[in-house]
């Protein structure tokens, strides 16, 4: 019964972790239209106020894991609730652009360390036959928070202040993981030693001589520096490898960017203004759910090696594909952020549901980031030099400051037609209804790529990295890989534009298909098989093998 009751709450703490850093990525798409109007933000603002939680992000994956060592996992998660909380409050009260920036940036440094403890402690707390689907159930949360965010930025678009009640709703899944991490133990349980696990036969070991050597060898926990991630000592270099190949390769295969003209690919094949948004954001929220819980149930089956290369072969296709068909069908360019600034003018704004972090996180522990992400890509708003990225939909709104908000948004009902004008979509000519057959493989090779990455890097990166380390140094070893993650994912979002300014749309696409298969033989060549093995186990085969 009480393993059961563990069990339970680690997959409740696990799912609400992810649903939390899902829902903060997705959340300021539609909390920003009602912001650059009540606070008549300018296109640069806008920008800092997306970038203050990666900024947050990136500050907490640089101190947080000495946090996670030094006081334990459970008390990590207790504290990033607690900072999420503040958070969550300065941004519901906030009455200033500083108010705003300093609340994300809380909310930023507040799920990157429960993102990074989340995953060790599910990691640690259950049975190697089960640590697969419950790590991989954090990424699950991600998807489902982010499909959330977007549901509650349609109900609470046309609300005043509604930006108010986006922030704030966050409190409730924080309150309840708080509750839920209470009732677990401090320490991990070993529900049942791996031993009797073997003999159930619920674990196969790689073979018969390293049962003996695991038996005959007692497990004895050592402590280490942060410089032994860098030395040969227990394999130390190798394993620091295989966790920042891994997340620099899911940012590298271009998920953030992919993402981000989800919505011109949809338009392009023929959804107009309102539906692309919807469609783009909520479609491909739904493909992504589904892909991470076929992941989640295949995890502790076919491993995570397995998946891993599928999901690169797959998305390295995919990629190439879009490449290929953007040379033939080109996708205009958009450099689309409008400011709500001028008082006396009426000014079209575009709407920008943000790509999923991934992701992470990422954004997900992602996180994604960000591409959650944790696994998750970057969110934001794309301006020549932008920090992040954006889903550039076309829906517009005729904004005048002085009016009543009910005022402004009762604006919104224009013609289709009219609102494609207005947006300056540059899909209403004749040549896309020529190119109608390749835009749909390009959208079916997005809908591709988004599965692949969902299925393979997404979950299975996070859950790699929380087995490969010993349990002295698994917090900063994760937090380290972590920063990187972040890192690139700024990196990657920054220089996007300019890229494409540089070689083109069709060569940026490309490079990301060459990556992924980069990936795919870096995968082959160091990356381990963990399914089914006790973490003490993973860490006696690492410190043999050279």
């Amino acid at each position: 019964g009480r393993a059961l009751l563990i069990l339970l709450l680690s997959a409740t703490v696990s799912l609400l972790g992810g649903l939390i850093f899902g829902y903060e990525l997705g959340i300021i798409s539609g909390a920003l239209l009602q912001l650059q109007i009540d606070f008549h933000l300018s296109c640069f603002k806008q920008e800092i106020l997306v970038s203050a939680l990666l900024i947050g992000a990136l500050l907490a994956s640089l101190v947080g894991g000495i946090l996670i060592d030094r006081h334990g996992r459970r008390r990590a998660i207790l504290v990033s609730n607690l900072v999420l909380l503040v958070g969550s409050l300065i941004l519901t009260l906030a009455r200033s652009f500083i108010g705003l920036v300093i609340g994300r940036m809380t909310v930023g440094f507040a799920i990157s360390v429960s993102s990074m403890a989340c995953c060790i402690y599910v990691s640690e707390m259950v049975a190697a036959h089960q640590r697969g689907l419950l790590v991989s159930l954090y990424e699950a949360g991600i998807t489902i928070g982010i499909l959330l965010s977007y549901a509650l930025n349609y109900i609470f678009a046309d609300v005043d202040e509604g930006w108010r009640y986006m922030f704030g709703l966050a409190i409730a899944p924080t309150a309840m993981q708080f509750l839920s991490i209470l009732f677990l133990p401090v320490n991990p349980v070993k529900l049942s030693s791996w031993d009797s696990d073997c003999q159930k036969g619920l674990i196969q070991l790689q073979n018969t001589e390293d049962r003996e050597v695991a038996k005959r060898e007692p497990y004895k926990e050592k402590h280490y520096s942060f410089l032994d991630l860098f030395r040969t000592r227990d394999n130390m270099r190798r394993r620091t490898l295989v966790g920042l190949g891994l997340v620099l390769f899911q940012q590298f295969t271009g998920q953030p960017n992919v993402l981000g003209y989800a919505s011109k690919i949809f338009h392009s094949v023929g959804f107009q203004s309102n539906s692309s948004a919807i469609l783009a954001s909520v479609g491909l929220g739904a493909i992504k759910v589904v892909a991470t819980l076929i992941a989640m149930a295949f995890a502790d089956k076919a491993g995570r090696r397995a998946l891993l290369m599928a999901g690169c072969v797959v998305m390295a296709i995919s990629v190439t594909i879009i490449g290929l068909t953007s040379c033939i069908a080109p996708l205009a360019m958009a450099r689309d952020c409008k400011a709500a600034t001028d008082a006396n003018a009426s000014h079209s704004l575009t709407q920008h549901p943000l790509t999923p972090l991934a992701s992470q996180a990422a954004v997900s522990p992602i996180p994604p980031a960000l591409s959650a992400v944790k696994s998750q890509a970057g969110p934001g708003f794309a301006a020549s030099r932008s920090l992040t990225k954006v889903f550039a939909s076309t829906q517009s709104r005729e904004v005048v400051p002085d009016s009543s908000l009910a005022q402004k948004r009762g604006l919104v009902r224009q013609s289709k037609k009219e609102t494609v004008e207005s947006t300056g979509s540059p899909f209403g000519g004749a040549p896309w209804a020529e190119h109608m057959v390749l835009n749909w493989i390009t959208l079916l090779s997005m809908m591709a790529f988004v599965s692949a990455f969902s299925i393979g890097f997404g979950p299975m990166t996070w859950l790699v990295l929380s087995e490969i380390y010993p349990a002295g140094i698994r917090g900063r070893a994760f937090a380290f890989c972590n920063s990187f993650n972040w890192a690139a994912n700024l990196l990657i979002s920054l220089s996007f534009l300019d890229l494409i300014d540089a070689i083109g749309f069709s060569w940026m696409f490309l490079l990301y298909g060459l990556m992924g298969v980069l990936a795919v033989i870096f995968i082959y060549l160091f990356v381990p098989e963990t399914k089914g093995q006790s973490l003490e186990e993973i860490d006696q085969q690492f410190s043999r093998k050279r």
